[in-house]
């Protein structure tokens, strides 16, 4: 083991508090949000007009001086360094994005940030678009609509409210997080720090309580609060650009290995990805309204709208140059799923739990691990149940990975009669 020197200790603890002080000054999400005025004037033109809205500038000095002041103390050479230049890295292309909110140059430092749709993930070019395009063609191959795969929104924001409120206090116990139900909010849920907010007039299906425990609480709250009680670096409690596409992929994983990613969640993220594809190419909000809108005729247009402004928040309405944050659900999922299946094939879970000591990228984890092994961070306290308890994880891991090694176009050879031949009963 690697040992790291007090006096060593003491440069990193500081450059980590001033790379938290700079990425809270840069609030992402927050400054790219739409007021929800923009849907009633949208809807009000008769689905004609393009949103216009306005944003909060950000002035990027504060946060540059402190990333600047933060990379004289990392001048080391070990995993944890290169953790805190990474993130200094993301910090400076952060505040150039936040600079640019609104324009084409916002579109750039997002790829440089998120990726997009081509972006090579698992090794592959374009793999994320490939897969997007491949879900959705076999979703609508099964034609949902006339099958019994969906089920109706019946239950209410207040009805959702009460259940979650009776499970959440079973993984948090007085540290639950708070369930608001409210008018303002953009998408049906939306997840803070500590809370979990659903917009009043929104419906929900009943998988979204098993989703919105599992992907929003057990992974994104929870690797807050983890995050935050590591008194040396409480830079890991804080969600930012450069841990993004890990987080989300890890709870987007979270819904699929807890049974709550049904097909119209999967199709709706593969969408987003194809959306981005298509606003990289010109398409204003306005087509990809009508895009969500046709992909699916049952949503409520209010849902489609919120899926169109996913896309163009923070970039331009008229096209070219869209957020490319969405496309890294597919992509994260992806790797996550890949590096849960190495660990299997090596036969350690160890580095299951590492995951969740606090908000991290996949890139991350050895300087996580040289953390813990000088015990300058905590175990986990709060994670899934899945994870607590991995006997079923590991199993579908287990077999997962052998099911890898196997030709299936081999294999489904020999159903070529069943599937494609003539139907010869009388």
């Amino acid at each position: 083991m690697v040992e790291i020197s007090s006096n060593e200790l003491i440069k990193l603890k500081q450059a980590a508090a001033l790379l938290l002080e700079a990425e809270e000054r840069l609030p992402v999400l927050k400054t790219v949000s739409w007021n929800r005025s923009l849907a009633d004037q949208f809807f009000a033109s008769g689905e004609k007009e393009l949103p216009r809205p306005v944003y909060m500038r950000i002035d990027p000095e504060p946060s540059l001086e402190r990333i600047k002041a933060a990379r004289k103390l990392v001048d080391g050479d070990s995993p944890v360094h290169d953790w805190l230049n990474r993130l200094a890295g993301v910090f400076e292309q952060t505040a150039a994005m936040m600079s640019a909110v609104g324009t084409k140059d916002f579109y750039k430092h997002s790829l440089d940030l998120y990726g997009g749709p081509e972006s090579p993930v698992a090794g592959r070019n374009g793999a994320v678009l490939a897969l997007a395009n491949r879900l959705d063609q076999t979703l609508d191959d099964f034609n949902m609509g006339q099958h019994d795969f969906v089920k109706p929104d019946k239950i209410s924001a207040q009805k959702l409210k009460q259940l979650l409120d009776e499970e959440l206090p079973k993984y948090f116990g007085v540290h639950s997080p708070q369930v608001i139900v409210t008018h303002e909010v953009s998408g049906k849920a939306a997840a803070g720090r500590d809370y979990i907010k659903l917009r009043e007039d929104a419906s929900f299906s009943d998988l979204d309580v098993t989703q919105l425990l599992q992907h929003e609480a057990l992974v994104h709250i929870a690797t807050n609060f983890n995050g935050q009680s590591q008194a040396k670096f409480p830079l890991l409690g804080e969600g930012h650009p450069g841990n993004s596409r890990t987080q989300e992929g890890l709870a987007v994983f979270a819904e699929f290995i807890s049974g709550a990613l049904d097909p119209s969640r999967l199709k709706r993220l593969s969408d987003r990805v194809i959306a981005i594809d298509m606003a990289e190419k010109g398409a204003d909000f306005i087509d990809l309204y009508k895009f969500f809108r046709e992909r699916d005729p049952s949503d409520r247009r209010f849902e489609a709208f919120e899926s169109a402004r996913r896309v163009v928040r923070g970039g331009m309405v008229e096209g070219g140059a869209p957020f490319t944050k969405d496309a890294i659900y597919l992509g994260g999922l992806l790797e996550v799923h890949n590096y849960l299946r190495t660990a299997v094939r090596m036969r350690d879970a160890t580095y299951i739990r590492l995951l969740f000591v606090g908000k991290i990228d996949l890139v991350d984890l050895e300087a996580m691990k040289m953390l813990l092994a000088n015990k300058l961070i905590d175990e986990p306290r709060f994670v899934p149940p899945w994870v607590s308890d991995m006997r079923h994880l590991l199993s579908y891991l287990a077999y997962s990975t052998f099911l890898n090694e196997i030709d299936l176009g081999q294999v489904a050879s020999q159903y070529d009669e069943l599937f494609h031949g003539e139907n010869t009963a009388k």
